[in-house]
């Protein structure tokens, strides 16, 4: 039941993503559907159990994690700071930038060595999404993987 079975972007003030930028959307969301750990710490000696409803949004320059139970019912909410991500989130857009081009033309080599530095940032990426929902809410890492790139894509995924 620690786990998350519904996501909602709310990309709503975000210009449309590109093609690439879409098909990282929806792979992030299938996984972490198909697969994920998140548990809320109890507060006040009481849990909002899960499975949770997440709503991820940027409001006011912060990024919002709204958890709701299956039901509906409120279970948490937190606003972090994009500041923390800002450098991961620009080298990690730079990098899928040469990957996607990359693809097209450059030798198999080239792609490899091209994603192994992706799959670098997007693991540092993973750990600052691990560390700022410390105390907060408890994930292993695949999901702190698929919640940064869903973070990229509201972070600057036009």
């Amino acid at each position: 039941m620690s786990r998350i079975c519904a996501i909602d972007l709310d990309d709503s003030t975000l210009p449309p993503p590109t093609p690439e930028i879409e098909q990282e959307r929806r792979v992030a969301i299938f996984d972490l559907l198909e697969e994920n750990s998140f548990a809320l710490p109890p507060r006040e000696g009481r849990a909002a159990e899960g499975p949770y409803a997440l709503k991820l949004a940027i409001r006011d320059k912060r990024l919002v994690f709204d958890l709701r139970q299956q039901a509906g019912d409120p279970a948490a909410e937190f606003h972090l700071s994009l500041g923390p991500f800002r450098q991961v989130v620009k080298d990690y857009f730079q990098i899928c930038e040469s990957y996607f081009s990359a693809v097209k033309t450059a030798a198999p080599s080239q792609i490899e060595t091209i994603d192994m530095a992706r799959r670098g940032i997007h693991d540092e990426g993973a750990r600052i999404v691990q560390e700022r929902l410390e105390g907060k809410a408890r994930i292993d890492p695949g999901t702190a993987r698929r919640l940064f790139t869903l973070i990229c894509v509201l972070h600057g995924g036009g």
